[in-house]
């Protein structure tokens, strides 16, 4: 384990008082870590409580956009809730092609369907638009949509790349976050960001430095929370486990998020099939097809305090390779057969 001295001490002091509260999470996370090898008896047990929290599974709408677009969201809901889902994250609150839809009117079809609006992705910002529905120029009009539909989570997928990719810049973009989720609490809602595999790079005018740590030091753990993308963060520990000099700088994904627990409410459950060829690493495919161990992954978040109370876990494939209702079906059926071991 490297015991360099971080090179910014107002970064590394702000890290360690935003780990304060994710004490007791860390000693989890070596328990779990560390723990003995189940015994013969509880390998051998097929049966027991399910690892996926009731009521807690979703899937991120754009998997199915293709489907939205050409079918609507009432046959769309339909088949998420004969998969057995629990929640939808969307992916914006159009049709498309498939007609003209208010917002009452989608979230009254999501509620017909058994189904739980958790989250909605929403751009960060466009330079080259004043006008356009993101949280910098639209700040109110996103979350006047967010909670018309009952929202307790609305966030981004863009990274926090507005102002560039050094520290200070990210720390400028770490301030607006801040404003947006205090915009956001102020309506009883959480705003969260969603990474992708560059937020675990390194700033470039500090090699040292992890832009995902200035990320997590420079925002408001009460205002900024995050959702993990599990696929991207493991690609980012496959692209960014050296720094540009090639001094090694490994992370653990799993790590951060049994650090501060709290910070992470939803999480992106996509699977990779490992290829070191690849640019990335691993090659998407539908979950459990691929080589990150869900069961390890998901078994140690819900150990947390509220572990099984406070975290939401949404479905997410980017391309599904042979049909989305495919993919959605069977990431489902695959999750639901987890099971506690021990139970």
């Amino acid at each position: 384990m490297s015991r360099r001295t971080p090179v910014d001490a107002e970064l590394a002091h702000k890290l360690s008082r935003r780990s304060m509260l994710g004490v007791a999470a860390g000693a989890t996370a070596a328990a779990l870590l560390g723990a003995a090898a189940p015994s013969a008896t509880a390998r051998a047990r097929t049966q027991g409580d399910p690892l996926l929290p009731p009521g807690r599974l979703g899937i991120q709408l754009y998997t199915l956009r293709d489907k939205v677009s050409t079918l609507g969201f009432d046959k769309v809901f339909a088949e998420l809730e004969a998969y057995g889902y629990d929640e939808v994250e969307y992916a914006g609150y159009t049709q498309g092609s498939a007609g003209a839809i208010t917002l009452a009117q989608l979230k009254q079809l999501t509620r017909d369907h058994g189904l739980k609006g958790i989250g909605s992705h929403v751009g960060y910002y466009d330079n080259n638009n004043p006008n356009a529905y993101t949280f910098a120029q639209n700040l109110t009009r996103v979350l006047d949509d967010a909670q018309a539909l009952g929202l307790k989570h609305v966030g981004t997928a863009s990274g926090p790349f507005r102002y560039g990719s050094t520290v200070d810049a990210w720390k400028r973009a770490a301030a607006d976050f801040n404003t947006y989720g205090a915009a956001a609490r102020e309506r009883g809602m959480k705003f969260y960001q969603h990474n992708h595999a560059e937020e675990f790079s390194f700033a470039t005018d500090r090699p040292d430095v992890r832009l995902y740590d200035v990320l997590l030091a420079e925002t408001d753990p009460d205002l900024v929370f995050l959702e993990m993308d599990i696929y991207w963060a493991y690609v980012g520990r496959f692209r960014f486990g050296k720094r540009a000099d090639g001094t090694p700088d490994a992370f653990d994904p799993l790590h951060y998020v049994l650090k501060q627990p709290d910070r992470y409410p939803l999480f992106h459950v996509k699977d990779g099939e490992r290829d070191i060829a690849a640019r990335d690493g691993y090659r998407m495919v539908d979950v459990g097809d691929g080589d990150i161990d869900y069961q390890k992954f998901l078994a140690a978040v819900t150990r947390t305090h509220g572990g099984r109370r406070d975290h939401h876990w949404q479905v997410e494939h980017d391309q599904p390779i042979v049909d989305s209702f495919t993919t959605a079906r069977r990431s489902a059926a695959y999750l639901h057969t987890l099971r506690r071991k021990g139970c």
